[in-house]
């Protein structure tokens, strides 16, 4: 899957359907580098709502635009990738190693050199 660049003010029309808490985690999301990822719980303290680590993985699931908000590179604090199928981890971890994240079974090897 190849990301597909937007300017961000286009990006939060797009969004506008979507709740503030929602556009937040996505703009925060569509954020992270190619190679780099972030946890449920960084995305909810970088947009102020530290506890929010559930709603993140919420809002996340309504995300409109995965070529554009790279929700796969967000995991779980202990480095696990999740989806709702076996399928979409799969697919998740392979889009991860492509991008040359480490990537052991479904858990990506967090360090500080990758977290963003």
């Amino acid at each position: 899957m190849r990301r597909v660049d937007v300017r961000k003010e286009d990006l939060v029309k797009y969004l506008s359907h979507m709740t503030e808490f929602e556009r937040a985690v996505l703009l925060a999301v569509s954020e992270i580098p190619r190679g780099k990822v972030s946890t449920y719980k960084r995305i909810a303290e970088k947009i102020g709502r530290p506890r929010a680590f559930r709603a993140v993985g919420n809002a996340l699931h309504k995300n409109p635009l995965p070529l554009i908000i790279p929700c796969h590179r967000v995991v779980r604090s202990d480095g696990h990738i999740v989806g709702e199928t076996t399928t979409e981890v799969e697919e998740r971890r392979r889009l991860l190693m492509e991008e040359g994240v480490p990537v052991v079974n479904h858990r990506v090897r967090l360090s500080e050199e990758i977290l963003y």
